[in-house]
């Protein structure tokens, strides 16, 4: 199903977290888009959880194509309710790298970047860190446009926020 698989398990324990129940498996699947970049954006997330589907989406009038694919993601997790483990499927190579390989460098860089610059879009990745720290996360990694029926799906939610999307012409 995947090209990637990437896993990120949280480090931190919380003696008051509950517990990570092994048939409680939600999977997350989630696709951003833009029209120009910069330009009006939308994300599209499907939620789905012992066969029930729960699909969201939005947009903003001036945004990136990275920051809606940061969105698709983090939108979905701060709906989940209590501790879980998530899969996470997604087109996005910047978003699955990001969470699993480079984030831990950008902190401990002061969230600089391997050329000493700012991380873009650190606002996101430090919410998307809090969001996955009481999951058990798998980050996976799907080629876009290439008929996957859920990362179709998201691709079609996120495209009709687009067209909501004040900003849109």
């Amino acid at each position: 199903m995947s090209d990637v698989s990437k896993s990120r398990q949280s480090s931190k324990q919380n003696d008051k977290a509950q517990p990570i129940h092994q048939n409680d498996e939600v999977e997350l699947f989630c696709d951003g888009a833009c029209s120009g970049n910069p330009g009006p954006g939308g994300y599209g997330t499907i939620l789905r959880y012992k066969g029930v589907e729960k699909e969201l989406s939005g947009g903003a009038a001036e945004t990136t194509n990275n920051r809606m694919e940061l969105t698709a993601a983090l939108e979905g997790l701060l709906l989940l309710k209590r501790p879980c483990r998530v899969k996470i499927v997604t087109d996005s190579q910047y978003l699955v790298k990001g969470m699993t390989e480079w984030i831990s460098g950008w902190q401990r860089n002061n969230w600089k970047n391997s050329k000493k610059e700012p991380v873009i879009n650190r606002d996101l990745w430090e919410k998307l860190l809090s969001a996955v720290e009481k999951h058990q996360v798998k980050w996976c990694w799907v080629r876009g446009h290439a008929g996957h029926a859920e990362n179709e799906r998201c691709d079609r939610l996120a495209r009709e926020a687009i067209k909501t999307t004040k900003g849109y012409k």
